[in-house]
């Protein structure tokens, strides 16, 4: 939708208040490019904010009422609550992670002057693992900053981003995703070590090449998935390694010495999912040597090391995800491929020479309807800014 239709969609919502100018933010999804599942034990992450995302035309109210409107989600309806009533209610679905970002904004700044009428418009595909809810975490951290000019730090928002995601809605993740769409810049990576939160922005020079965005169009809810699961193995299985290193993450070894180190770990499983952790954090900090040295061959092989790892030791693919990514891999003009996110369906991203893509997606997409049943849906990514408000002489 337009911006200029979601402004006119925002006055047929919500009643005309003249006393407030409505303003419009942009919040991106984000892919991880590499060092998938690194996260949480205290590796290095390699994302970027992508440019579809989530739109929020936003304006102040003169009582204490948030009221928001979701046009992903119009079997909601309108969902109201008061600044002074910001608990967990299941029935208020989507709307508890805007809900929880308010709640720990006001706990960090003080209670909040007056509500706002909140109208959210997003083009990332729901479950799609492209990061929808730290998006919608993100537009609202960043609309309630700049209108209530609380100026607070954006690393700020981005840590109360993941506490809502781990406190308030119940899912243990990493810190990756509200930081990736908070954080993001336009054609740049951001090498993340998710242990001291350092930095590096990576200009990505893809020359020839575009990142092809595949969606197995099977949902995934992470509460209910094994990523809880996997993280306590991850876990179980650095405890071990503690009783003989003084280690504290797995992200903190190299490949030798989780080698040298790895019998202490009497479970084949636990041995997997840290073998999978330890790797894959060295395949994201030689993927970032690979770009700044303009080695994107390299960069590709490291993706589909990146996804047999994810597939084998981790066991997180599945049949959908491997159709896809196999399939990726059998076409011409293809650097590398592997799923991106948490797993258990979502999406798939591919490296594809710019004059390949029609036909990539063309045969991509048969051979995943030809086993799977249905249709895998295609996106060709550009990189991004991070969340911010769109000027509103932009829109006119």
């Amino acid at each position: 939708m337009e911006l200029q239709a979601l402004i006119t969609r925002f006055h047929a919502l919500f009643n005309k208040n003249e006393q407030h100018d409505i303003r419009v933010f942009f919040s991106p999804g984000r892919i991880n490019l590499i060092g998938e599942h690194t996260d949480y034990n205290g590796g290095h992450v390699f994302p970027s904010a992508i440019t579809y995302g989530t739109y929020g035309v936003v304006r102040k109210r003169t009582d204490r009422i948030i009221r928001l409107y979701s046009l992903n989600f119009e079997e909601e309806g309108m969902i109201e609550f008061s600044l002074d009533e910001l608990e967990h209610n299941k029935a208020h679905a989507w709307a508890n992670y805007p809900k929880g970002m308010i709640r720990y904004m006001q706990e960090a700044v003080g209670n909040l002057p007056a509500g706002l009428d909140i109208l959210v418009s997003g083009n990332i595909p729901n479950g799609a693992g492209l990061s929808s809810s730290a998006s919608l975490e993100m537009l609202i951290g960043v609309a309630v900053d700049a209108i209530f000019d609380l100026n607070m730090d954006r690393l700020t928002l981005v840590k109360i981003g993941k506490r809502v995601e781990n406190e308030f809605i119940g899912v243990n993740s990493g810190i990756m995703d509200q930081f990736a769409v908070g954080m993001g810049k336009a054609d740049c990576g951001i090498l993340l070590d998710c242990n001291t939160l350092q930095f590096a922005y990576a200009p990505l020079s893809m020359d020839g090449y575009k990142i092809v965005i595949m969606n197995t169009n099977k949902r995934r809810e992470l509460a209910d998935s094994k990523y809880n699961e996997r993280r306590s193995e991850c876990e179980a299985a650095l405890e071990c390694l503690q009783t003989v290193l003084p280690i504290g993450a797995l992200g903190e070894l190299t490949e030798e010495e989780f080698e040298a180190n790895q019998s202490v770990i009497r479970d084949e499983t636990l041995v997997k999912r840290a073998r999978h952790a330890v790797y894959e954090n060295q395949r994201t900090l030689k993927a970032l040597t690979a770009l700044q040295n303009g080695k994107l061959q390299v960069f590709g092989s490291l993706m589909n090391e990146s996804h047999k790892s994810l597939q084998q030791d981790y066991e997180v693919t599945g049949l959908e995800l491997d159709t896809l990514t196999e399939a990726a891999w059998k076409q011409e003009g293809v650097l590398g491929a592997r799923m991106t996110g948490a797993g258990f369906g979502g999406c798939a991203i591919a490296l594809v020479e710019e004059d390949k893509v029609e036909s990539f997606i063309k045969n991509v997409g048969k051979m995943y309807k030809d086993t799977i049943g249905y249709e895998a849906a295609f996106y060709v990514a550009s990189i991004g800014d991070g969340a911010k408000e769109i000027q509103m002489e932009m829109i006119q």
